[in-house]
């Protein structure tokens, strides 16, 4: 017990490192950022704790977890930017932990301080555990409910016990108790609440796929090995109808029903029933069903999009990718203690590229939820190459170590001449690459001669180093760039009341940082194609579309956001009535976001006819 204390300790040591150094040193980064933290901010404001509103408009996007769980970080630590991140900060040191109790449950400890500490410094893990979206809780909850199946199903090991799983025989039906089933389906409510129905359909769709597989009838392992044909009719077998119901039946699916919507259902009945059904009717049809079976926002992708994404985000222990594949494949088919946990951690990644793959909508970040399953899978390489290198050939730590540098020595050129273009000044941050380079040469080094626990811990340290740089350090000089406090300041220097609009864009940082409403003008004459919702007098309308000269003869105050480039149709529409009053470049983007004024001339003409009927 003593020993997995430390161990934890550890674990969750490395993650907090990484989690929060520097956590609140950027601004906000457009767009989901703003817009959930400035939707925490204005519930609380209202003190509203039902129904999410951006922009005095009705948000459909998520539910209300991340907004509750933000708004009381701002009570604590007031509101900015290292309170709307605190929970996802936490929730990622939460999910290292899980992750490491998953390892060792399943393997032994050494898989489970790998595991922990890998899926900590993986870089599209870091992006969630840093960001104020609801991903690292959506994926915490997704983690904790498998945790829980994996702790009710699988025995505890003793401190030093190199005992893997037990055979499947074992610890048939492999689902847990009713008490474990309970809180594991409990949990999975909370992932609802998180990010929707995927926070139930998921977990259960991992823990029923590893159910049909291990479920099967065992083969007799002194039979002959099975032919293709054989393992073709084995891997359908596994869906047969009668067994995917007796299956689906064994995991007690009213139970899953009852528990995880007495958690999750009596929020999403209160916020229908307060907006008329628009927020169900926004959420589940638009942002669910409808990115399920339509491309949205330009975000499509073939079936090739998550490996290669997964090989960008699980960075840098994705440059063990190919041995952990070939490793998890070989053991999951073995007759050998292990298997049983290399099948799980197989149905665990299956399941979800899988399914998000089917997805017409396609996103990086969708497939995080698995990232910890890639953790444990590459942990259990790393544990095996540190402890029986004669089993591994050194082709593969070679390859991995020499990529890494490969990969520093791309930063040290790419990154100087994108600075260049986007970041003047901070050239320097090529310099980052050095960490990839040196820690992959002092990694080789030490593998060479015969020191691969000190290989693989230089490694890992070079991991937690290089991702603490770059998102605790990189990017505090990448927001530097980030002008659009200037822009709210010419505002501000100009008005003490102002009506702010934009043309053709709508960045909510500055709805948060501006800390009021701003209209958005549309550049064609026609209704968007999703509807946004505001509520007057307590009813929930569609928002009408602002007319520029309503917005004029209400206010003198009136102020404009665009481009340069939309600049001449603005002016095509309102020719001589508005003038430029401030310019800073768009951030990371071409051109330049300008502030526009209405000209005396055109205050000056509004003036007589403010009350004449036309």
């Amino acid at each position: 017990m003593q020993k997995s204390l430390h161990q934890m300790l550890l674990v969750a040591a490395v993650a907090t490192i990484v989690m929060f150094s520097n956590l609140g040193g950027t601004r906000l980064w457009d767009r989901d950022e703003p817009r959930n933290a400035g939707c925490a901010l204005e519930m609380l404001m209202r003190g509203d704790w039902v129904t999410p509103v951006f922009n005095a408009e009705l948000r459909t996007h998520k539910p209300v977890l991340l907004y509750w769980l933000m708004m009381t970080a701002y009570v604590v630590f007031g509101v900015g930017e290292f309170a709307a991140r605190f929970w996802s900060a936490a929730f990622a040191v939460g999910t290292a932990l899980c992750t490491y109790t998953i390892g060792y449950r399943l393997f032994r400890p050494g898989v489970g301080i790998w595991a922990g500490v890998i899926v900590a410094t993986a870089l599209m893990f870091d992006v969630a555990g840093r960001a104020a979206t609801p991903d690292s809780s959506l994926i915490f909850f997704c983690a904790l409910a498998i945790t829980t199946y994996v702790v009710g199903v699988f025995p505890a090991k003793q401190d030093g016990e190199n005992a893997t799983v037990p055979m499947a025989d074992q610890v048939r039906p492999f689902f847990p108790k009713w008490g474990y089933a309970i809180a594991m389906y409990a949990v999975m409510g909370v992932a609802m609440l998180a990010k929707g129905p995927v926070g139930l359909v998921l977990p259960t769709a991992v823990i029923g796929m590893f159910s049909l597989v291990m479920r099967l009838p065992q083969r007799d392992t002194n039979e002959q090995p099975h032919t293709w044909l054989s393992r073709l009719a084995e891997a359908c077998s596994t869906f047969a109808p009668l067994h995917f119901l007796r299956t689906c039946w064994s995991m007690r699916p009213l139970t899953a029903l009852a528990v995880s919507l007495a958690v999750a259902l009596p929020w999403y009945i209160w916020v229908g029933v307060r907006t008329d059904g628009e927020f169900l009717r926004g959420f589940f049809l638009e942002h669910n069903l409808s990115r399920a079976m339509q491309t949205m926002e330009g975000h499509r992708g073939n079936l090739l999009f998550y490996p290669v994404a997964m090989l960008v985000g699980f960075f840098p222990w994705s440059v063990f990718a190919v041995p952990t594949l070939l490793d998890t494949f070989r053991n999951a088919r073995d007759d050998d203690k292990s298997r049983t946990g290399y099948i799980f951690v197989a149905c665990w990644v299956g399941v979800y590229v899988g399914l998000f793959s089917l997805a017409k909508t396609k996103l990086p970040s969708y497939v995080t939820p698995c990232y910890p399953a890639l953790a444990i899978a590459t942990a259990c390489f790393i544990d095996r190459w540190t402890r029986n290198a004669e089993s591994v050939s050194r082709l593969w730590s070679r390859t991995a170590f020499s990529v890494v540098m490969l990969v520093g020595i791309g930063m040290m050129v790419a990154l100087p001449i994108l600075a260049g273009r986007h970041l003047p000044g901070d050239e320097w941050l090529g310099l980052i690459g050095l960490v990839p380079f040196a820690g992959g040469i002092i990694a080789l080094i030490l593998s060479e001669r015969q020191q691969r626990t000190r290989a693989a811990s230089a490694f890992a340290i070079t991991a937690t180093v290089f991702v603490t740089l770059l998102f605790g350090g990189a990017a505090a000089r990448v927001d530097r760039h980030q002008r659009n406090n200037v822009l709210l300041s010419a505002i501000d220097d100009r008005s003490d009341q102002p009506h702010i609009t934009s043309f053709g864009l709508l960045e909510p940082t500055w709805v948060f940082y501006g800390g009021r409403t701003v209209d958005e003008l549309p550049v064609i004459s026609s209704n968007s194609t999703m509807q946004s919702w505001v509520e007057v007098d307590g009813q929930w309308i569609a928002k009408p579309t602002p007319r520029v000269e309503d917005l004029l003869a209400e206010s003198s105050d009136l102020f404009v956001i665009t481009t340069d480039g939309l600049l001449s149709m603005f002016e095509e529409r309102y020719p001589g009535q508005f003038e430029v009053i401030a310019a800073e470049p768009y951030f990371l983007k071409k051109g330049q976001l300008l502030v526009l004024a209405p000209t005396p001339q055109a205050l000056e003409a509004r003036r007589p006819s403010a009350g004449v009927k036309r």
